[in-house]
């Protein structure tokens, strides 16, 4: 093993963590591989009965939605549409099923982000990148209210760019 080589860290200062023989290293690689199946697996089925519940901020409409962002409930509540425009209820219905959305959206990426860390045993199994909001938009690493982009979005966006180069 080099000095200069670095590791699992990145960091140059301490030696890689290469332990045992090569048949070793392999069975430690092929029980951690079983460990990330098994999480994946458990992550698919606890994703697979998921849904969440918003509301509109007028509290005229209640939205449900899978673990795929799709409709599975509809709720008026309290009679108030009778009493709104077809363009008023219509925004309400659609920042509900934002919101909804968009907290699914971070409850599947709260569930999957284990699966995308590094290895801590072998150095060699590095983690997965994966751009959530390629997949889920750009209102998904949001503020908690569901929607929109955060107010220091110019920020973000430059620190985004930094972590980038």
């Amino acid at each position: 093993m080099s000095e200069n080589t670095p590791s699992s860290s990145g960091d140059f200062s301490e030696p890689p963590r290469f332990v045992g023989t090569m048949e070793q290293r392999i069975a430690q690689a092929m029980a951690e591989l079983e460990t990330v199946q098994e999480a994946a697996a458990k992550a698919e089925a606890e994703l697979r009965q998921a849904s969440i519940t918003a509301l509109s901020r007028d509290r005229s409409v209640e939205i449900t939605v899978g673990s795929q962002g799709e409709l599975t409930g509809l709720v008026f509540r309290e009679g108030k549409y009778r009493t709104m425009a077809a363009a008023e209820l219509a925004a309400s219905v659609l920042e509900a099923a934002g919101r909804a959305r968009t907290q699914m959206s971070r409850r599947v990426m709260k569930t999957l982000q284990p699966l995308t860390e590094s290895s801590g045993t072998i150095p060699e199994l590095s983690g997965v990148d994966i751009d959530w909001e390629r997949i889920f938009g750009p209102g998904v690493r949001g503020g908690s209210n569901g929607g929109g982009r955060m107010r220091n979005s110019k920020l973000q966006d430059e620190i985004s760019e930094d972590l980038e180069e």
